[in-house]
């Protein structure tokens, strides 16, 4: 198919830009919603051409009826007929089922995809995106914390960028940007420390569903929120960034700096350090990531120095909050080991939103899951495969999915 692409002059820098078609790929959880905010605000340089769900059939319908998308996926088969019939009578091409989303992030009608699916299923439809040529804008980490080898080298071969979503991440690339040919010495990546900062595991011992979600300073999704309140998400971050930035696990730091007003930092071999602030909200980074190399205007609420609260940092609780020890662990001992850890932790998350097991026994279960599944040291694709299937059914047995 052939797409006209409309082209906007950029006043203040005499820049014409061509509108970029994109595919968002989870655009009924929290990143894809802040997605489509961006492109809302600003529709001549942005055009959602793809949309994609797993079950939120009734937001994707009114999704694709607003932003007028040429495909839309429902991941969920059993929800096709309520798809179509909710978007008879448009043009909006209608697929269903996990084979359709690497079908569809094959298509040519978007150029960037950004990858908002939670956890590994998002792992498969962005390695067809790279396949066919398309930029990346990252906000699944768990496709580099599962298999970052072969993502950044095929990346690499069709000559792909990945731009990073995360806050934190998309923080480091700000900070990287004209820095080409000066050596990091470490990256800081810094962590709110969640709902239960300062608690201790007499207190967590309690903690249900409801007080795991509520974060203190973003708005996320539920599974994302449990991972920040395990501190299990900026583990998951680390290994990324070890990827994203060609980094050693040395290199590599975290520090509880519960305003999130530093959204992480680099840290040059001379001693300079470089930081990227800004209020907490993930749509600055989508639309960077959305707009790069440009920075475009919006009227997102402004940091005021006046009226700021002090800033402050301390080294995390890894005694407490032991999922962030497993995953340096983890990112240290490399091979599929990183790839078990995420399928553990997605199985015990799922487990403590349905409130079948305890804040506290997420850990073991990803510990217990750990010492049972053989770990590889050199992986090949099929093998992430086979050790995220494994470690997802032997985490299920210990809480009876």
């Amino acid at each position: 198919m052939k797409f006209d692409f409309s082209q906007e002059v950029n006043l203040a820098s005499n820049i014409v830009v061509r509108q970029k078609n994109i595919g968002v790929f989870g655009s009924t959880g929290s990143i894809g919603t802040q997605t489509l905010d961006v492109i809302r605000s600003h529709p001549s340089l942005f055009k959602a051409t793809v949309l994609t769900a797993y079950s939120n059939v009734k937001l994707l319908i009114e999704q694709a009826l607003e932003f007028k998308p040429l495909a839309v996926v429902i991941t969920d088969k059993s929800l096709y007929p309520k798809l179509k019939e909710g978007l008879a009578g448009t043009e909006v091409q209608v697929f269903a089922g996990e084979e359709a989303l690497e079908e569809v992030a094959a298509l040519a009608c978007f150029e960037l995809m950004v990858a908002g699916i939670v956890g590994f299923a998002g792992l498969k439809p962005t390695l067809m995106a790279i396949q066919t040529g398309k930029s990346i804008a990252l906000a699944n980490k768990e496709t580099l914390v599962v298999a970052g080898d072969v993502v950044m080298k095929l990346a690499h071969e069709k000559k792909v960028s990945i731009i990073p979503v995360d806050s934190e991440h998309s923080a480091i690339f700000q900070c990287l940007v004209g820095e080409e040919f000066n050596p990091i010495e470490k990256i800081i990546l810094t962590a709110s420390g969640g709902p239960f900062f300062g608690k201790k595991p007499n207190y967590l011992v309690n903690v249900k569903r409801e007080h795991a979600i509520a974060h203190p300073n973003w708005s996320m999704g539920a599974k994302i929120s449990v991972d920040s309140a395990t501190l299990m998400n900026k583990g998951l971050e680390m290994i990324e960034a070890k990827w994203l930035f060609g980094l050693q696990p040395s290199q590599i730091e975290v520090v509880i700096h519960p305003q999130s007003f530093i959204h992480s930092m680099v840290q040059f071999n001379d001693g300079s350090i470089k930081g990227q602030m800004g209020l907490p909200d993930m749509k600055l980074p989508i639309q960077y990531a959305m707009a790069y190399p440009q920075r475009i205007q919006n009227n997102f609420p402004r940091f005021n120095f006046a009226k700021s609260s002090p800033m402050s940092f301390e080294p995390p609780d890894m005694k407490t909050f032991r999922n962030l020890g497993l995953a340096i662990s983890a990112m240290h001992k490399g091979g599929n080991m990183p790839c078990i850890l995420n399928a553990a932790n997605e199985i015990a998350v799922f487990g403590f939103l349905k409130n079948r097991i305890g804040f506290l026994d997420m850990t073991e279960i990803i510990e217990r899951t750990i010492a049972e599944i053989p770990f590889i040291e050199s992986p090949t694709l099929q093998d992430y495969f086979d050790a995220d299937e494994a470690a997802r059914n032997f985490a299920a047995t210990l809480i009876n999915i």
